[in-house]
């Protein structure tokens, strides 16, 4: 599995991905994020979560630097010794939340993704 964002026209890059950028361009193609080491641009821990997900659970804000253009993802994170500045990669999981717990039937979506880890 990948973790892709979409490259545009313009240049510019999207995580999660859109049909237009933010300039109105089309996209392009894709670009691996996993691939990639980010910088924790900032972060928190979520004590009250919803059914199914680790509690606690601390989440950040990752900016990437592909090729000078920077994209930014927001996701869980694999530890809670975390810290603005760290540099961490993404590491992809099975279960981000616990199929069962929610109100969705569980075949009804994808339960897989990626945390980032701290290098």
């Amino acid at each position: 599995m990948s973790m892709d964002a979409y490259e545009y026209e313009d240049g510019s890059i999207s995580y999660p991905g859109h049909p237009r950028s933010r300039g109105g361009a089309e996209p392009v193609g894709t670009i691996d994020l996993s691939e990639y080491t980010g910088e924790v641009v900032t972060w928190t821990t979520s004590t009250a979560t919803p059914p199914g997900v680790r509690e606690p659970n601390t989440l950040a804000i990752v900016e990437f630097d592909v090729e000078g253009e920077s994209v930014r993802a927001l996701g869980q994170v694999t530890t809670d010794e975390i810290k603005t500045g760290d540099e961490v990669e993404p590491v992809y999981v099975e279960e981000l939340r616990e199929p069962g717990a929610g109100i969705r039937e569980p075949e009804s979506q994808d339960w897989d993704g990626y945390r980032f880890q701290p290098l």
